[in-house]
């Protein structure tokens, strides 16, 4: 999923990062890293510099002749991805009508590389995009207070939760609206993490957005106020007959201890049993969710990766772990590191899985910062859950399928949660 709130892509949610990259990739991170630049800098001088070449050519009316291309153009010859960059670097300068930005082109090389490899999931990120997106997993941003999915299909931003007492609240904003314009521009289809750096900005600014409402079929078109916005990516309390109940909106780097607080708290009530709620989590860090899913099993693998060259790492639990009744609540927008959580539980046989079938994203993704302060996020490897399950595009089926009534204002899924577990009294 992409996966996202405004502090983070997703389905994914947008939404949305899914595993920082460990010691032991450092050589290939220096590698990528080296030839991405290597190669797109070293274009770049040229073009630029050949532009100030033919400057006095423009003012004669004069164009640049179209260079000999190689007939090996389709594939990837770097003689020939220069030359042609040169050819339209030459056009731009001497035919452009408007004023333009030389660094803007050089962002968009980058972008085009990776956008050329046809993973939604693989994006290059400006300075101010990567700075956005670490400022969100640290859960403090300056922003309007949303989680965001958007589907890589259609490329359309939605809404999963407007936060309580943000200014997105305040302004009107509702689950499920769509984001279709910020400050002027339509931006369905592009980069969620972009449009989110967009979405954020300085404390105390007004940001104006259009959103869609499918309900109604109208355009709301409204100022929203950016403001500092803390989230709690954890959620708890205690229901009915000691059963504990926590929700977990994402995974990020605060919310591995917000969830051994909340268990903690929830033990010191008599907590009997235990409710975990990943509805709608677009996913997020695989070593928050890892640190999540140990105190949840015993010992034992908890998730594998594979990446290109079939090297696997594993992750796995140690021996403490929670031996109480457990419901995993899980829908169709559950990604990710959500998934790895309900497909952990499920295969270890230490809980049931209820609601509706998961989202199905099964590869992960690590992040590359670049030495300018920009980065790229490349999809590295495949993760399977503890029994050998790649869940990619087809998800996780609960145990006990439950649909969510969207007529009734009850909790259908809840509902049937507490109802099973006190069953099993």
């Amino acid at each position: 999923m992409n996966d996202y709130r405004d502090g983070y892509e997703v389905s994914d949610y947008s939404n949305f990062y899914d595993e920082e990259p460990p010691k032991r990739h450092r050589f290939a991170k220096g590698f990528i890293c080296g030839f991405l630049l290597t190669f797109v800098v070293f274009s770049t001088v040229i073009v630029v510099g050949l532009m100030l070449l033919y400057k006095s050519d423009l003012m004669l009316g004069v164009y640049p002749q179209t260079p000999q291309i190689s007939e090996k153009s389709e594939s990837f010859d770097e003689d020939t991805v220069l030359d042609k960059l040169n050819l339209l670097g030459l056009y731009v300068n001497q035919t452009y009508l408007f004023e333009y930005d030389e660094s803007d082109l050089a962002e968009g090389i980058y972008k085009g590389y990776m956008n050329a490899l046809g993973d939604p999931y693989t994006v290059y990120y400006t300075k101010e995009e990567f700075d956005s997106m670490m400022e969100s997993q640290e859960g403090s941003y300056y922003g309007i207070g949303i989680l965001v999915s958007q589907d890589v299909q259609t490329g359309v931003i939605t809404i999963v939760r407007v936060f309580q007492n943000s200014p997105a609240m305040e302004a009107g904003v509702q689950d499920g609206d769509i984001i279709y314009e910020v400050d002027g521009d339509e931006v369905t289809g592009q980069d969620l993490s972009a449009v989110v750096s967009r979405i954020k900005g300085q404390e105390g600014t007004d940001i104006p957005i259009t959103f869609y409402r499918p309900e109604t079929g109208e355009y709301l078109k409204l100022q929203v106020e950016r403001r500092q916005v803390e989230v709690d990516t954890v959620t708890h309390r205690m229901l009915e007959n000691q059963v504990g109940y926590i929700e977990i909106l994402e995974f990020d780097e605060p919310t591995a201890k917000q969830f051994k607080d909340a268990l903690a708290d929830l033990r010191e009530q008599g907590m009997e049993s235990l409710i975990v709620d990943v509805r709608n989590n677009p996913g997020g860090l695989v070593d928050s969710v890892v640190e999540i899913v140990d105190e949840l099993v015993p010992e034992g693998l908890i998730v594998y990766m594979e990446n290109s060259m079939g090297m696997r790492t594993e992750y796995s639990a140690d021996e403490a772990y929670l031996d109480i009744p457990l419901v995993v609540l899980v829908n169709g927008e559950s990604a990710s590191a959500a998934e790895i959580l309900a497909g952990a539980v499920r295969d270890r046989g230490m809980g049931t899985l209820m609601g509706t079938n998961t989202f199905g994203k099964g590869i992960a993704q690590s992040v590359f910062p670049l030495e300018d302060g920009s980065a790229v996020k490349i999809t590295t490897s495949n993760y399977y859950t503890p029994s050998g399950e790649n869940i990619h595009g087809k998800g996780i089926m609960p145990d006990i399928e439950v649909e969510m009534d969207y007529d009734s204002e009850e909790d259908v899924q809840l509902n049937a949660a507490l109802e099973y577990l006190q069953d099993r009294k």
